[in-house]
């Protein structure tokens, strides 16, 4: 594990960080959901692994379960939800030219982060 990270919506792992791609496996907590957000330099594939998710993809809902997956392009305004009463897992692989924290550009946000 390179890193791990704590957010108020659960947490998240760093499994894989290298120049050309970094691979995250994240948990939702029941009820919890990430800020709706956009990214410059980075488009990302999520798989959920557990429970069943629902996202939000440019104001479109997308309902996913086990083993299903979606891609987010690079500027796709979107969110991971978890509305249900078990956790959510999911493997996110982004691909780009960086991957840093502080290229999310947050459009709206439960929690009050810019």
């Amino acid at each position: 594990m390179l890193e791990i990270g704590e957010r108020p919506w659960g947490k998240y792992y760093v499994l894989a960080d290298e120049p050309n791609y970094k691979l995250k496996r994240i948990e939702v907590n029941p009820g919890q959901k990430l800020s709706y957000q956009y990214h410059h330099k980075r488009q990302e594939q999520w798989t959920v692994i557990e429970g069943d998710a629902t996202v939000v993809l440019d104001d479109k809902e997308i309902k996913l379960g086990y083993g299903e997956s979606i891609f987010i392009p690079l500027g796709a305004k979107h969110r991971m939800m978890n509305l249900s009463e078990k956790p959510v897992v999911f493997i996110e692989v982004q691909t780009g030219t960086y991957f840093g924290e502080d290229d999310i550009v947050r459009i709206e946000d439960e929690y009050d982060r810019s």
